[in-house]
């Protein structure tokens, strides 16, 4: 379960990359992740060992999958998928999910337990090696957001001088 909410979250944080992230942005959604876990309890309740290819099929294929359309981010989503439904997951000790370690399996507990985890152990700011990409990822995103943010600013200042004859340089001037 800790693997499909961890892939879950991922796919939806990939989005803020732009094309870094995804081709072409997808709108995944709670229901996603509520199939999701309903056929992940009823593969494991049914079966004696974990049919792995099944669940990743089901989930990178059917139910997130299903949504996306660029044959990049379909092998994309399945090769995330892969490294969360594994028997690395289950029987390594505090597997590792990243190459840093910064990212990696709580040892099994109570709801409690895993919301002290999110809040204690896993960082603040998303760290890009978890997306599996690099550094400047996150300032292309950076750089992204902030143009974004002033282009949106800018459209909406006023383009005509306001009723006195200033323009509204003038008016902030003496505002200020």
């Amino acid at each position: 379960m800790w693997g499909l909410v961890f892939f879950n979250a991922l796919c939806l944080e990939r989005k803020k990359f732009g094309p870094l992230g995804w081709n072409i942005p997808y709108a995944f959604s709670v229901s996603d992740l509520r199939i999701s876990k309903d056929q992940l309890a009823q593969f494991l309740n049914h079966y004696d060992e974990i049919p792995y290819d099944a669940l990743l099929y089901m989930v990178a294929e059917a139910n997130y999958g299903g949504r996306v359309t660029d044959p990049q981010d379909r092998r994309c989503i399945m090769t995330i998928l892969q490294d969360f439904y594994c028997p690395a997951m289950i029987d390594e000790p505090n597997h590792k999910l990243s190459e840093s370690g910064a990212y990696f399996v709580p040892p099994d507990g109570q709801k409690e337990d895993y919301i002290n985890f999110i809040e204690s152990k896993l960082p603040i700011n998303d760290l890009t090696e978890i997306f599996g990409m690099h550094d400047n990822a996150e300032i292309t995103s950076a750089i992204n957001t902030t143009s974004e943010l002033l282009a949106t600013a800018l459209i909406l200042q006023p383009r005509a001088a306001t009723a006195a004859g200033k323009s509204q340089e003038e008016v902030l001037a003496e505002l200020a």
